[in-house]
């Protein structure tokens, strides 16, 4: 196999950290641009015909006929189908869009009542005009700022917002908030939050968010593949810019492999499914993967198969690890008996996966829903040391990966050249700026906002630091609906009704814009134009997005609303720099194109990249090919290779097993060594507080919250509800039948949902996507009930530990029981009173 060459690897494995990391921006290096501007290129809208455009569901043809859509594909052909892509019409129109169609600002708010915050959600809404709008978000954000400074305001966006690079809502939003003066924002994110702060610990790097060993490498290497906590079919059918597409193509390449394939997962997921008679299900107990991974390598250690020579060279600290595996200080040995006494995999089951394992070139495809959970920082950290006792990392097709079910990872990687973006800027003000730069505490974890909202001045601990949560007294939301996506949504109303205002960006009415005091109504992607690129990690092809039909008359897109802030705030050019969206389009293009221009890169088909106005014009996304060194990446194949030369950013250079800096810390819920520490709620606890454990992935046909509001959702809901997936056992305890309306709920809250009942999950276990649009039944009314089955309703709002601060939407426990009062009316995707 070809040698791969060290700049290459490098260049590798951080375009993957910064191509597909949520949270970084992009910073456009302006030095490679041309001059934007020269050109001016057609913006007519196709009123009959075809357009192409991206979403995080991939590269979209939408058929266009007087002016609307009336239909959505795939732009590519002979691809696996992703039911997402076929719904765009329903996204402008439908008949579940409940679109924001003017600014909106809630009546009690603007008549100044006292007691206005406690009506957030409930309180009817009054139209005005775009420009009082502006100028009552612009008056507050100054008064704010003179109060309070640059800590009275939170600059939320998070989430999944547009795919295209320039209308990014969350840095549109950013760069005007940093130029005015500074503002709160957010660490980490909601998807990975455990794995991203702990793996820089382990291995020095964020992991989560790399490229993974190359699928070819896999197929002709691994004899073994376990899919542990992922469920990729569902998964891959989106992206952080837009799916490529080629991760479900390689699992259906899998599948047909003959390879050995394990899929560790509580439930009987959808890639479960797929795979058939070709993988092996072990069911396991929900939060228990840590203790699995002991029994495997307690097996592994007194069998003697396991690669002393790989832990001597490659990692720092097993001698501590040891100790703990074998029971030496606490008097449990974590032997396959004690795992399986907690994790409900027999005994002999853990003892064959340690030889089977060790034997074999296996390959761990991990997920994130088992770091989603209570000391979410521990089943990632044990991965890793399990794969570093089986000795194959950085061998071909050994190791793990923590991305194949996430945007498209393992798919070689390209030599594309990237196209630019927005930045966030710098603050304007000197004043303010020496403010920051005197350690002004500007970011908490994002998970966590609740609490700071409730507990200004608090002090909390977080990856070695202390952090004092500030007092936010403005919230500026765009691009996303923590109503749906924040754990325990209760804890969150009355964190939400604590700031004097809070500002939503949005197309639809969500449950996020009914909890705010103003809205601006925003354009979708598909009424304005932009760009961005596909596969996260691979970089494949660059995709136009081209507008496909009108706005609606009074939307506007961010940029536009930030924009006019600007200039009420006095920066109007400095934010713009006197750039429109076609410039600016232009101007990014244009980063890729002077990139090929110089190196000599180019398209798939041997043809040069073309030139911004060709591209435009042909209207269609141009691909790129997979290098050789992309089709050879072996993840830590060179740290293999030489240790000395090529070591981990770890302070010891080598895989921590035992960390030294966490040590320091002195952290009760993280210590130094990965451990099975018994979570706040499962199965196996003393004394539940409830009777059935809740799982709550990603769900199968939406983006967490977004397509809720499209037909897709008659394909899922039952009895017009959120499903809920309950063991025929348990169902029959309970004298439920499918179709019957269920009210799940707990201590944190209760919600009703429609059941299904299915042998897919265990007895003791029900499963609930998250994602629901939260509808509550008297938004006055304390823990009332949500109509729609938002899982977050029933979910904790705690850390995973002091070291990261993480959610842990994973790890809960509620009862159920048929719903017997009259079903209320569903009103998830009805405007509130006055709009």
């Amino acid at each position: 196999m070809k040698k791969i060459n060290q700049e290459r690897r490098t260049l590798l494995k951080y375009t993957g950290i910064f191509a597909a990391v949520p949270f970084i921006n992009q910073v456009l290096d302006k030095s490679t641009l041309l001059a934007a501007g020269l050109n001016h290129f057609t913006t007519d809208l196709v009123i009959n015909g075809e357009v192409y455009t991206a979403a995080h569901w991939g590269a979209l043809k939408l058929t266009i006929k007087e002016g609307k859509i009336i239909k959505s594909q795939n732009a590519f052909d002979n691809l696996t189908p992703n039911p997402l892509q076929n719904f765009t019409a329903d996204l402008i129109d439908g008949i579940n869009t409940n679109r924001i169609k003017a600014p909106m600002v809630r009546k009690s708010y603007l008549e100044k009542k006292s007691n206005h915050k406690e009506l957030r959600g409930a309180d009817e809404w009054v139209e005005i005009s775009y420009e009082k709008a502006i100028k009552l978000v612009s008056d507050e954000i100054k008064r704010v700022r003179k109060q309070k400074g640059p800590n009275g305001i939170y600059g939320g966006s998070y989430g999944w917002k547009s795919s295209g690079n320039f209308h990014n809502s969350r840095t549109l939003l950013h760069r005007f908030l940093t130029m005015g003066g500074g503002f709160v924002g957010g660490l980490g994110d909601y998807s990975a939050s455990a794995a991203q702060v702990i793996m820089p610990h382990v291995l020095g790097t964020l992991e989560v968010y790399e490229q993974q060993t190359s699928w070819p490498i896999v197929l002709e290497h691994s004899k073994v593949v376990v899919i542990w906590g992922a469920n990729p079919m569902d998964t891959l059918r989106i992206a952080w810019t837009s799916t490529d597409n080629q991760g479900l193509e390689y699992f259906k390449k899998l599948k047909e492999s003959g390879k050995k394939i394990l899929c560790i997962d509580p439930i009987k997921s959808n890639t479960i499914e797929f795979f058939e008679d070709k993988a092996e299900w072990i069911s396991i107990t929900p939060n228990t993967d840590t203790a699995l991974m002991l029994g495997i390598m307690h097996t592994m250690l007194i069998t003697q198969k396991y690669d002393k020579n790989f832990l001597e060279e490659y990692t720092e600290g097993f001698e501590v690890f040891e100790k703990y595996l074998l029971g030496k200080e606490d008097n449990t040995p974590k032997t396959a008996k004690w795992a399986s006494q907690i994790c409900g995999i027999p005994e002999n089951k853990i003892k064959e996966l340690a030889k089977l394992f060790f034997e074999n070139r296996t390959m761990f495809m991990a997920g994130w829903n088992m770091q989603r959970q209570h000391h979410g920082e521990q089943p990632h950290w044990m991965l890793v040391t399990l794969s570093a006792m089986i000795g194959q990392i950085g061998l071909p097709g050994g190791g793990f990966g923590f991305s194949y079910h996430y945007s498209n990872g393992g798919s070689p990687s390209t030599n594309a050249p990237v196209i630019g973006g927005i930045s966030i800027g710098k603050v304007l003000s000197k004043e303010e700026e020496k403010t920051l730069m005197d350690g002004a505490e500007l970011a908490i974890p994002v998970a966590r906002i609740a609490d700071c909202l409730l507990n200004a001045g608090k002090t909390i601990k977080y990856n070695g630091r202390e952090i004092t949560y500030p007092d936010i007294d403005l919230i500026y939301w765009v691009g996303g609906n923590p109503f749906v996506h924040h754990q325990d949504t209760n804890t969150l109303i009355k964190a939400w009704k604590k700031p004097s205002s809070v500002i939503v960006h949005d197309i639809y009415w969500t449950p996020t814009a009914k909890m705010a005091d103003i809205v601006f109504p925003i354009t979708t992607p598909y009424e304005r134009n932009d760009l961005t690129m596909s596969g996260d990690y691979s970089n494949l092809s660059i995709y136009p997005m081209k507008q496909a039909i009108k706005r609606l008359p009074k939307s506007k897109h961010d940029f536009e609303v930030f924009t006019d802030l600007a200039k009420a705030c006095g920066f109007e050019k400095q934010y713009t720099e006197n750039k429109s969206e076609m410039q600016w389009l232009e101007e990014f293009y244009n980063t890729a194109y002077n990139q090929a221009q110089k190196t000599g890169i180019t398209l798939a088909d041997g043809n040069n990249m073309p030139d911004f106005k060709t591209f435009w014009k042909n209207n269609r996304p141009i691909t790129f090919a997979p290098t050789p060194e992309g089709e050879e990446f072996i993840r830590y194949a060179d740290f293999r290779e030489d240790p000395i030369l090529n070591p981990l950013g770890t302070p010891s250079g080598k895989i921590e097993i035992y960390s030294k800096t966490i040590e320091k810390m002195q952290y009760e819920g993280c210590p130094a060594f990965p451990q099975w520490i018994e979570p706040i709620e499962w199965k196996g606890m003393k004394n539940p507080p409830a009777e059935f454990v809740l799982v709550s992935p990603h769900p199968s046909l939406r983006l967490h919250s977004q397509l809720s509001n499209t037909r897709l959702r008659e394909q899922y809901a039952i009895s017009n509800r959120e499903p809920i997936w309950i063991n025929p056992q348990d169902a029959k305890n309970k004298g439920i039948k499918n179709g019957d309306i269920v009210r799940a709920f707990n201590k944190r809250g209760q919600i009703l949902v429609g059941a299904v009942i299915s042998d897919i999950v265990p007895k003791g276990v029900v499963r609930i996507y998250e994602g629901a649009w939260y509808d509550p039944e008297n938004p006055k009314e304390n823990n009332t009930l949500c109509k729609n089955g938002n899982a977050n309703v029933l979910t904790i709002d705690l850390p995973s530990s002091e070291l990261a601060n993480g959610n842990i939407a994973n790890t809960a426990m509620i009862n159920i029981e048929k719903y017997k009062g009259t079903i209320p009316k569903l009103t998830a995707f009805t405007p509130p009173k006055g709009a």
